[in-house]
C-alpha cells in the first residue's frame, strides 16, 4: 500500500507555517507529522500539496493508495483502522473525512464516490496555528511513548539534579551536565547529539531534537519543543520551535510557534496574556480577519526566515509571516505580512533579493544550501502575500 499525506482543508488556517511546507511537515511533539506516520507505518510517505511546493515535496502515486489528511495525527487505533480500509472506502471521524483509499489520489475528492466507514477513537488534531503549541504536550507524550518503548536511555550524568528519571530519555550522544531536570509533569527527551549546557532549569515536557542546543542558564517549562539544530536560551514556556531556528539569548518566549531559520534577538519578549485577561484573537489567513482562539494564553506565531533585532517586543497574539525583519523599537502591529521590513514606526517591503542574501548566509552556517527550489518557493510566497502589504 502507498500512503500519501494530504494538506486537506486546513492548510490556509495553518499559514504562515504552510507557506513553505505541507501540513505534513509541521513539527508538534518530538516529530513532524510526516515522521510520526512514517515511523508507525514503517515506510516513506509522500505529500499531496500545493503545486508550487511539489518540486521540493513530490507526490508518489501507485495502483493502491491511502490518502491521509495530515491534520489528524496517528495513534494505534487510527493505524489499525487504516490497515482495514478497502479501496473506495473513506474513514469518517467526527463528521470529517480523515483518510480514504483510492487509485486516483489527485482526483478531487467527492464523498459520494466512497463508502463511509465510521471511526470513533479520539485523535489529536492540528487545524489552527495555535493548536501547535496548545496540543504540544499531548503530542509530545504520544511521541515519547512510541519512540522510547522497549528502549533504554543513555546514562544521565550524576552532576545533574534529576526528578522522575523514569520519564527522561537520552539518545546516543546527548549531553547534559549540572542542570535540573524535572520530569514529573511531562517527559524530557534529549535527541541524538543534542546539548544542554550547564546551569539550566528544565521542567518537562521537553523535546530537544537532534543536534539542538540549550545554552547556559535557560528556564524552560510547559511542553516545549526545540527542533533539530535549534539553539535556545532565556525563558521559554509552552512553545514549539521548528528546526534550525535560534532564540539564543535572554528574553521571554511563551505560547509561541517559530518556523525554520528564524532568529530572535537578545532580550526580545512576547506577551502571551492580555492585560484584561480576555481570550486572545489572532490573524487567520483563511478568514482574513482576527479570529477567536478560545485561549487566554497565546503569544507569537512566526513564519520561516523571519528575524528580530535586540530588545524587540510583541503584543499578545502576534502573527508574523515569512521573511520578515523586525528591528525598530516599540510594539509592532499584531499581524505583519510576509516580506516586511521595519517595526512599530512602520514597514516597507523586504525585497526577495535582499532576503535571499541573508537566507544563504544563515543556512550555510548550518551546512544547508539555499538553492533554486527554495528561492522559487519563497518567490511564490512574495507574490501571494502582496495583497496584505500596504506599502
Amino acid at each position: 500500500m502507498n500512503y500519501i499525506l494530504s494538506d486537506g482543508n486546513y492548510r490556509e488556517h495553518l499559514l504562515p507555517f504552510t507557506f513553505t511546507r505541507p501540513v505534513a511537515d509541521i513539527r508538534i511533539g518530538i516529530l513532524t507529522i510526516r515522521e510520526k506516520w512514517e515511523q508507525r507505518l514503517n515506510c516513506k510517505i509522500s505529500t499531496l500539496t500545493e503545486n508550487y511546493l511539489s518540486v521540493k515535496f513530490p507526490l508518489t502515486v501507485e495502483a493502491k493508495n491511502i490518502v491521509i489528511v495530515a491534520s489528524f495525527l496517528p495513534n494505534n487505533s487510527y493505524v489499525k483502522a487504516l490497515d482495514q480500509l478497502k479501496d473506495g472506502e473513506a474513514l469518517i471521524f467526527d463528521g470529517e473525512v480523515i483518510a480514504y483509499a483510492t487509485a486516483e489520489p489527485q482526483k478531487a475528492f467527492d464523498l459520494n464516490d466512497f463508502k463511509p466507514v465510521p471511526f470513533s477513537e479520539e485523535v489529536i488534531t492540528v487545524k489552527n496555528t495555535w493548536d501547535i503549541f496548545s496540543k504540544n504536550g499531548e503530542a509530545l507524550q504520544s511521541d515519547y511513548d512510541f519512540i522510547t518503548k522497549d528502549r533504554k536511555s543513555a546514562r544521565i550524568s550524576e552532576t545533574n539534579r534529576v526528578i522522575a528519571p523514569e520519564n527522561i530519555f537520552l539518545e546516543d550522544g546527548a549531553q547534559v551536565e549540572y542542570s535540573i531536570l524535572n520530569a514529573t509533569e511531562g517527559p524530557i527527551y534529549l535527541g541524538k547529539d543534542s546539548l544542554v549546557m550547564e546551569g539550566n532549569m528544565i521542567r518537562g515536557a521537553l523535546a530537544l531534537c537532534e543536534k539542538a542546543v540549550i545554552k547556559m542558564g535557560a528556564k524552560i517549562y510547559g511542553a516545549t519543543t526545540i527542533g533539530p539544530q535549534g539553539k535556545v536560551c532565556g525563558e521559554i514556556n509552552n512553545s514549539v520551535i521548528f528546526g534550525y531556528s535560534s532564540k539564543g539569548h535572554d528574553g521571554y518566549l511563551g505560547n509561541a510557534v517559530l518556523g525554520e531559520w528564524c532568529n530572535i534577538g537578545a532580550d526580545s519578549n512576547n506577551s502571551n496574556l492580555k492585560n484584561n485577561y480576555a481570550k486572545v484573537r489572532i490573524w487567520n489567513y483563511a478568514t482574513e480577519k482576527f479570529d477567536q482562539t478560545g485561549l487566554q494564553f497565546c503569544g507569537l506565531m512566526m513564519g520561516d526566515h523571519s528575524k528580530t533585532a535586540i530588545n524587540t517586543m510583541f503584543n499578545t497574539g502576534t502573527v508574523i509571516g515569512v521573511n520578515v525583519n523586525v528591528y525598530t523599537p516599540g510594539f509592532p502591529r499584531n499581524f505583519i505580512p510576509s516580506f516586511s521590513w521595519g517595526g512599530a514606526s512602520g514597514f516597507s517591503t523586504y525585497m526577495p533579493k535582499k532576503a535571499f542574501e541573508a537566507a544563504k548566509v544563515m543556512m550555510a552556517r548550518r551546512g544547508v544550501e539555499f538553492d533554486d527550489v527554495e528561492a522559487d518557493i519563497l518567490n511564490h510566497v512574495f507574490e501571494v502575500s502582496k495583497k496584505w502589504r500596504k506599502y
